[in-house]
């Protein structure tokens, strides 16, 4: 097979993912459409779904929520949950809630900009690892907190960040 076929075969699967991942959301929109007060669940479950919220799935939850733009929009940038812009495959939420951010959290933050080269919002060139900001973990107890993915890390402080940061690798 030629360079241009096999080419030609991957935009032609990329162009049937994306299709799929349009019509999971539009069954989503069918299911919560017409229940007050869903558009969060919708935006959620589209995140889940897409990976991220660009403006044409915004658009596409708009039109079929019947909804502005302006507002989907408006939820997408308010909540931190959201993004519209493709994250990495590990995701660092550094806790700056009260009880982290007087513990250090604001120093772990700067550490990982430091290590990995990125700002807060940003993702590392290789799409390894993006830098959130969230405002509680529900783990006040256990500051300053660091969730990668799924995984809590507990009382860090930013002489562990390397040794968090090589789990991931």
């Amino acid at each position: 097979m030629g360079t241009d076929t096999k080419q030609a075969n991957l935009l032609q699967d990329d162009a049937a993912e994306e299709r799929e991942k349009l019509d999971a959301i539009q069954a989503v929109i069918q299911t919560y459409r017409d229940k007050p007060g869903c558009l969060i669940a919708v935006l959620h479950l589209a995140q889940e779904i897409y990976g991220y919220l660009p403006l044409e799935v915004q658009r596409v939850i708009a039109e079929g929520m019947g909804e502005t733009l302006s507002h989907v929009s408006g939820v997408v940038s308010f909540y931190s949950y959201f993004s519209t812009v493709p994250r990495a495959r590990h995701a660092i939420k550094i806790c700056l809630g009260t009880a982290c951010y007087v513990r250090g959290g604001k120093r772990i933050v700067d550490r990982l900009e430091e290590e990995l080269g990125i700002s807060v919002g940003e993702r590392t060139p290789d799409g390894k690892f993006s830098i959130i900001i969230t405002r509680c973990l529900g783990a006040c107890g256990l500051a300053p907190v660091v969730m990668i993915d799924e995984d809590v890390h507990q009382q860090v402080n930013p002489d562990k960040i390397e040794k968090i940061l090589a789990k991931y690798q």
